[in-house]
């Protein structure tokens, strides 16, 4: 190797590692339109947030905003796996990304009609939660068909950059949109946005479940793939670490108190402190290079949810500002390696008829653990204080992350080269 390769190939194992967008033209333009769509989403989210405050003038109305979303993700999460493993999942991703597209023509419309009803934004905030709970399946479970088992670490990283850079990008582009054209240019750019995600899946290959053949045309149960589960440890762990994580060390409901209590912030201090976890993510993703190498993945998801604990812990000690937000994009970063890993697993020690079904758990375990996490932080911290519910929250994190490890010790043995669930 010449002297000038060399630092090359070392920032080539430090930095995201390219390989699958280099070698399958299909998983490229999935991830490409993944990306443009997930920005497009940020920019109506914060849309419709600022939409609805203008109409109500009410936090409250703002809030039930995330309720309309979480109810259609928990209930049809599970129903949209079992879809991905019965039908073609190219055309279960295309016909939910089209549902999404036509919802981003209504919000159009209604600008352009002069319709101000919260109820309408409410009635479409539920509809898009559930294409993507049909969608995100199918789409997750196509991956492992695209690209061979030792990319999966890098495509799953590059996918958490999508989502992490539709959090901090799609926001702050929608509330510049907003602010110089109105709610009907950001609802625009979203419709055109999605055309990315529509072309994707519309040059996808069929991607029909590898079932066996006397259930090939059954319709798949979701008890099924339940049951499969309950007798997988490893895969249930994958589940269990993140709870860990996202109900019991999960600070994201007491930004606001912290903001004032802490350092004596306002709004934009809570901006930061909400901008930090996801800037850590989206590092973590861009310096990915190394996972690849890793093997052990149960053991690498058992550190990374445990200095996530430690993190969250440290924050609450913290009152110096710029201290916590080092604090909580580290926290970010250790969410970006577990993340990473729990993918990678469910992706390669799943049968692909079952696929769909358990990326339909994982989905339920997102959209709920964060939301039971902010109701526990929120109880705490009025009993007792914030930094009783931070702090407290993270030692309770990493204590019940090592009970887990001991009782279960052979997910600590996993090996990413003989995946077994």
């Amino acid at each position: 190797m010449t002297e000038s390769a060399e630092p090359r190939a070392r920032r080539t194992h430090i930095l995201a590692d390219l390989t699958p967008l280099r070698t399958s033209p299909d998983y490229r333009r999935l991830w490409f339109g993944n990306t443009v769509s997930w920005i497009g989403q940020g920019m109506t989210a914060l849309a419709v947030s600022l939409q609805v405050y203008d109409i109500t003038g009410s936090a409250f109305s703002v809030g039930l905003i995330g309720f309309c979303s979480l109810v259609p993700l928990v209930v049809f999460g599970l129903y949209g796996g079992a879809v991905a493993d019965t039908v073609d999942r190219r055309k279960l991703g295309l016909f939910s990304a089209a549902g999404s597209f036509g919802l981003s023509l209504v919000l159009v419309a209604a600008t352009v009609v002069g319709i101000e009803q919260v109820g309408l934004l409410y009635a479409i905030v539920a509809l898009q939660a559930v294409c993507f709970a049909l969608n995100a399946p199918a789409r997750s479970s196509m991956i492992a068909r695209l690209l061979p088992a030792e990319q999966l670490p890098a495509a799953n990283a590059l996918t958490t950059m999508t989502s992490t850079t539709g959090t901090l990008v799609g926001p702050m582009l929608g509330g510049l949109i907003v602010g110089w054209w109105g709610y009907r240019a950001a609802y625009t750019v979203d419709a055109v946005c999605f055309t990315a995600s529509l072309y994707a899946m519309w040059r996808m290959p069929s991607m029909l479940p590898d079932r066996k053949d006397g259930d090939a045309g059954k319709r798949a149960s979701v008890l099924d793939g339940l049951r499969f589960l309950g007798t997988r440890p490893n895969l249930r762990m994958t589940f269990f670490t993140d709870l860990c994580a996202m109900v019991l060390a999960h600070p994201r409901a007491l930004f606001p108190a912290v903001a004032v209590l802490w350092y004596g912030g306002d709004a934009r201090t809570t901006g930061l402190l909400v901008a930090a976890p996801a800037l850590g993510a989206l590092l973590g993703g861009v310096f990915s290079g190394w996972l690849g190498r890793i093997r052990r993945h149960g053991l690498a998801i058992l550190l990374a949810v445990g200095s996530w604990g430690t993190a969250i812990a440290v924050f609450g000690l913290t009152r110096n500002l710029w201290l916590g937000l080092l604090f909580l994009a580290l926290a970010g970063c250790a969410d970006t390696v577990s993340m990473v890993f729990r993918n990678t697993m469910l992706q390669a020690a799943v049968p692909d008829e079952l696929r769909g079904r358990l990326q339909g758990v994982f989905i339920v375990v997102v959209a709920g653990g964060p939301r039971l996490g902010d109701f526990l932080a929120g109880s705490v911290a009025d009993l007792a204080s914030p930094a009783v519910a931070i702090t407290g929250g993270g030692i309770l994190c990493v204590t019940a992350v090592t009970l887990l490890a001991l009782k279960w010790r052979a997910f600590a043995r996993y090996d990413a080269r003989d995946p077994q669930p």
